[in-house]
């Protein structure tokens, strides 16, 4: 529930929205439909992105189910606070990639009387609090948790698991890197991964051992 009219108006100040969850859960689609209803209220609306997004497109915030809305991509969180003079709202996709400033970025503009929606993974690819985040989350006056569902379970998954190898924090992909997971279903995939690398690590110290005696 959003309380977008406060009822003292002469200590009226902004606020920060925060919709956060796994990938697949909507984040972005609910994010892009809070943003047009401004825009159809003819509300100043921008919106941001960091500039490494380019899954889809350059210049545009997109979502899974191809709703797009027109953005600007920037390199730091400084940037934003440049470029979102005389706005009633500011909308931030892909929080979780910017530099921990974007979290006095987003208070600084609620303090000048912007409402700040923004949207971001809450976790990274092993189930840690992703970036800056939690600082958002604790700040922010409203919090939406979106869910995607699990692709072996079918229950709710609030969890993002790489299926790729790949050890970077930050990498992009879609279906073929990620797939959203339960909490049991992720503890199993977990689990097995760190069988599966206790195995070879096993098997390299047994091959070392050989090529040690030959």
């Amino acid at each position: 529930m959003f309380l977008e009219n406060t009822v003292n108006h002469k200590e009226q100040f902004g606020w920060i929205e925060v919709i956060s969850g796994s990938m697949f859960s909507g984040k972005t689609e609910e994010l892009i439909r809070r943003l047009k209803r401004a825009q159809f209220a003819k509300q100043k609306v921008e919106i941001f992105k960091p500039i490494v997004d380019t899954r889809y497109h350059e210049e545009k915030v997109v979502s899974h189910d191809e709703n797009e809305i027109r953005s600007t991509p920037v390199p730091a969180a400084a940037n934003i606070r440049l470029l979102a003079d005389d706005c009633d709202v500011v909308g931030i996709d892909e929080a979780q990639f910017f530099d921990d400033e974007i979290v006095t970025v987003c208070n600084d503009l609620a303090n000048m009387g912007i409402r700040v929606v923004v949207a971001g993974l809450d976790m990274d690819f092993k189930g840690n609090p992703f970036g800056p985040m939690p600082a958002l989350m604790a700040t922010a006056e409203y919090v939406t948790k979106v869910h995607a569902i699990c692709t072996r379970t079918g229950n709710l998954a609030n969890y993002s698991f790489r299926k790729s190898n790949n050890d970077k924090l930050v990498l992009l992909g879609e279906t073929e890197e990620y797939e959203p997971l339960s909490r049991a279903a992720f503890y199993k995939a977990m689990l097995k991964e760190k069988i599966n690398e206790m195995k070879v690590d096993a098997e390299e110290i047994k091959q070392g051992k050989k090529d040690t005696n030959a």
